[in-house]
């Protein structure tokens, strides 16, 4: 039996990174570190590119390893697996924005006290 190597190795960055980092931007929340939202960030962003790819690998593939049949397509397929790339989707811009306004914060011009 031969393994598919594109799944193996993104099963493998997700056992070995992803799956910690996640628990570390866990543990970064309850703890209100100040890397939270960067973790946030890295986290989303390499669960969205992972989806990208998985879903492009599909694509190439002519939709080879999913069923046809309407339902099974657009609502297991498309729908549950679409759950991944909302949620780091909406955690991404969730990071960005919460960043953007740190920045702004410290970009502000302080006057200072006499």
């Amino acid at each position: 039996c031969r393994s598919d190597d594109f799944t193996v190795a993104m099963e493998t960055v997700t056992a070995w990174a992803w799956g910690p980092l996640s628990f570390l931007t866990f543990l970064a929340f309850l703890r209100h570190h100040p890397a939270r939202y960067i973790l946030q960030l890295i986290v989303s962003l390499g669960q969205l590119y992972g989806d990208v790819l998985y879903f492009a690998t599909e694509a190439r593939a002519g939709w080879a390893h999913s069923d046809p049949r309407p339902l099974y397509f657009w609502g297991y397929f498309v729908g549950l697996n679409g759950v991944w790339v909302l949620v780091p989707g909406l955690l991404l811009l969730d990071a960005c924005h919460q960043l953007s306004t740190a920045q702004r914060g410290h970009d502000r011009p302080r006057h200072k006290a006499h």
